[in-house]
């Protein structure tokens, strides 16, 4: 009952959610309802379709453009590099003299002009790249799944750690309240946490 319950939150705000450009994204013919994910008998299938609606949330510009395969940080709807250049750094946060609170403060600021083409600058406290070992660009959604459980290229975390990490993490939050201009990342961040928990339940099967 407890599978059946967390799908019926998650699935459908999912499975409806827009899709995004590029060689992972789902289309919409290919998303899952709820029914066809929680009537998967096999334990093994129905855990790689979790994945595959975790995926959704995961391949979207709010989570990708954070987690690019170089040393540039992606931004905007079509995960364009960033403008100004902007470079990783030693800590992932800039290099001397450009770090990235040189733009981004610890909050959204939205613009009062819209001379710039854009309505907002984001920001977070944290703000800054994943680690280039937690890059997901230009990687399927087995490998993403498979890197996710490897504790040498997940910020050492076990399955649990990675929940918790997913699920309550604030930066990882920032995706479902990106700022004025910009499109939240499908469901919200319980439903997104809900989803990994019963893809680790029914053995965290990647695709």
């Amino acid at each position: 009952m407890r599978f059946a319950t967390l799908t019926l939150l998650v699935a459908v705000t999912i499975s409806g959610a827009p899709t995004y450009d590029g060689t992972m994204a789902q289309t919409a013919a290919e998303s899952r309802n709820t029914g066809q994910v929680s009537s998967i008998v096999d334990r093994p299938a129905r855990s790689r379709a979790l994945f595959s609606e975790i995926a959704k949330v995961l391949t979207g510009p709010r989570c990708m453009n954070c987690h690019p395969s170089g040393d540039e940080p992606l931004q905007g709807e079509g995960r364009h590099v960033h403008r100004p250049v902007a470079l990783r750094g030693g800590s992932n946060d800039g290099v001397p003299g450009l770090p990235c609170a040189s733009c981004h403060s610890d909050h959204n600021v939205t613009l009062l002009t819209a001379e710039a083409g854009y309505r907002s600058i984001p920001g977070h406290p944290r703000w800054g790249l994943a680690p280039i070992e937690m890059a997901w660009e230009g990687k399927s959604v087995g490998e993403i799944c498979r890197q996710l459980k490897d504790p040498v290229r997940n910020g050492g975390r076990d399955l649990a750690l990675l929940h918790q990490h997913i699920a309550r993490d604030d930066l990882v939050g920032w995706a479902w309240h990106p700022g004025a201009g910009r499109q939240p990342a499908p469901g919200t961040q319980k439903q997104l946490g809900d989803l990994v928990g019963a893809w680790i339940e029914s053995g965290a099967e990647c695709p």
